[in-house]
């Protein structure tokens, strides 16, 4: 009963969440690589994170930046944090897990390799309620990934997570889901990575991670006090918005 309880609710999530990569755009088509562009192949360039940092900032308030703008400034600060991060690994992945704690709304995501495939290349805002909360401050470190209505969890996975600073790569387990946020139900890493991909909080390369007994993983690219940048483990590119206090 539980099992086709999860079954129909993971398919229409992920009904729902196929939308964010296949409704047509309304935005204004732009010249791709104008962020790109700003950046030069010999030298970090602040101006440019902060540049970047200001359009993801609009957009995760407003989602009325046009995505292909998003996507630039996307790449243009992996890129550039890529460097910064060569400079001084210890300190620029301190500044990541002092920052990452708390909740953090999804925005905005390319999806997947193997979702852009399939919806052409397209990309768009998360059209669902998305949350991911980190707890870097205890011993394992808490990670939670969930789909709301309002504050209601319709679907949510915990787990733990290491850090990496010398890659600067998060990986998680997760191996508890709830449902409803009344029905807690244990399963293994393998059943919860292919819920995970079907619902669209994960990939299929996370399946076949844990079929190696390897771990899902982000590489991080920054954490702030306002918004939160990765890449997934399936190839896409994420951008969150800190869930404020209450």
């Amino acid at each position: 009963m539980l099992r086709s309880i999860i079954f129909y609710t993971t398919l229409l999530l992920g009904i729902a969440s196929t939308a964010a990569f296949t409704q047509p755009q309304s935005f204004t088509p732009t010249r791709r690589n104008s962020f790109l562009a700003l950046s030069t192949a010999t030298a970090t360039s602040d101006a440019d994170i902060q540049e970047a940092k200001a359009l993801l900032c609009r957009a995760a308030e407003t989602k009325l930046e046009n995505p292909d703008r998003v996507l630039d400034a996307l790449e243009s600060l992996e890129k550039n944090c890529k460097k910064k991060h060569k400079e001084s690994p210890a300190a620029f992945s301190k500044d990541i897990m002092d920052n990452i704690s708390g909740e953090w709304r999804l925005i905005f995501t390319t999806g997947t390799k193997e979702r852009q495939k399939k919806s052409g290349g397209r990309v768009n805002y998360f059209p669902l309620k998305a949350i991911q909360t980190f707890d870097a401050t205890v011993e394992p470190k808490v990670i939670e990934n969930g789909i709301y209505a309002w504050n209601l969890p319709l679907l949510r996975f915990s787990g733990d997570f290491d850090f990496d600073e010398r890659r600067r790569k998060l990986e998680f387990d997760f191996d508890l889901i709830e449902l409803f946020g009344l029905i807690k139900i244990k399963l293994g890493r393998k059943e919860v990575a292919k819920i995970g991909a079907s619902t669209g909080l994960g990939s299929a390369n996370n399946e076949k991670l844990a079929d190696n007994g390897r771990r899902a993983f982000f590489d991080w690219i920054s954490a702030d006090e306002n918004i939160a940048t990765a890449r997934g483990g399936g190839g896409g590119l994420a951008l969150w918005k800190r869930v404020e206090e209450e």
